[in-house]
């Protein structure tokens, strides 16, 4: 009775739907998260009869095969790269990126991380740092002194002093763009790192080579729309109750067919 196991893949696919809904929806307050979006495709088919094969009866050509499908199999979950709103929130080192791009931050280990979440902070020693604590590559350094920053939409660091009538340039960020950025591994923490799907990191000024700005003051909000999420959950679970029946229904097939005398 192939209808038990291929009922069993359509259950198992709408669990990983709802599954991607949950997470979803967990993250719907997420800085700069984006949504994702479970894929499927259909498993292999049994040839039963090919098309074009000759019937042997009367010699001619079956225009029509007989193909049976096997069920359904995880194909990707899909990032989808649209941008959130951007929410005012006034601080001096929030950051919002209108457009393509990623802060890049640099993790323990050395390797190079990137993230949309430009809620950042201020360490001890005055670094630009996320707020898990990883600075901002290349690091920028607040000097003890200065009394404000301010950062353009170019990504030009400025800072205010009290010995001095106008700011003064001490750095800037750079933002990295990506060939294929739906490649980028999550490695949570709003961090991603790049594959060999992605390609490597293309870093330059905000505003050059396609790349979006900043604007302090800002923070992307989540580009998770509850609506959808909620509708995308209904169709999951009847999915997935039907893929049940089936298997109730396969199931009195086979008592039916032990009972035959």
């Amino acid at each position: 009775m192939r209808a038990l196991k291929i009922a069993a893949t359509g259950m198992a696919a709408q669990q990983m739907r709802v599954e991607t809904i949950s997470n979803n929806l967990a993250n719907m307050s997420t800085t700069g998260y984006n949504t994702r979006r479970a894929e499927f495709a259909d498993l292999h088919y049994q040839q039963l009869s090919r098309a074009g094969t000759v019937n042997a009866a009367d010699g001619t050509v079956l225009p029509t095969g007989v193909q049976l499908g096997l069920g359904v199999r995880p194909a990707a979950i899909s990032v989808n790269l649209a941008q959130g709103s951007l929410s005012a929130t006034g601080g001096d080192l929030d950051l919002a990126i209108e457009g393509k791009g990623f802060l890049e931050v640099a993790l323990p280990s050395g390797q190079a991380a990137y993230t949309r979440d430009g809620a950042l902070k201020r360490s001890a020693d005055g670094l630009i740092v996320t707020s898990d604590g990883f600075p901002v590559a290349p690091e920028i350094t607040i000097p003890d002194d200065a009394r404000s920053i301010s950062i353009n939409a170019d990504g030009e660091v400025y800072a205010y002093f009290a010995d001095a009538t106008e700011a003064q340039l001490i750095d800037q960020f750079n933002l990295s763009g990506f060939t294929n950025p739906k490649g980028l591994e999550a490695i949570g923490g709003n961090l991603f790192v790049e594959t060999e799907a992605s390609g490597g990191a293309i870093t330059t000024t905000p505003g050059q080579d396609g790349l979006g700005t900043v604007r302090q003051g800002y923070l992307e909000d989540s580009s998770v729309d509850p609506v959808r999420e909620i509708t995308e959950l209904i169709e999951a679970q009847r999915g997935y109750e039907l893929n049940a029946k089936v298997i109730t229904a396969a199931d009195q097939m086979l008592s039916a067919t032990t009972q035959v005398r």
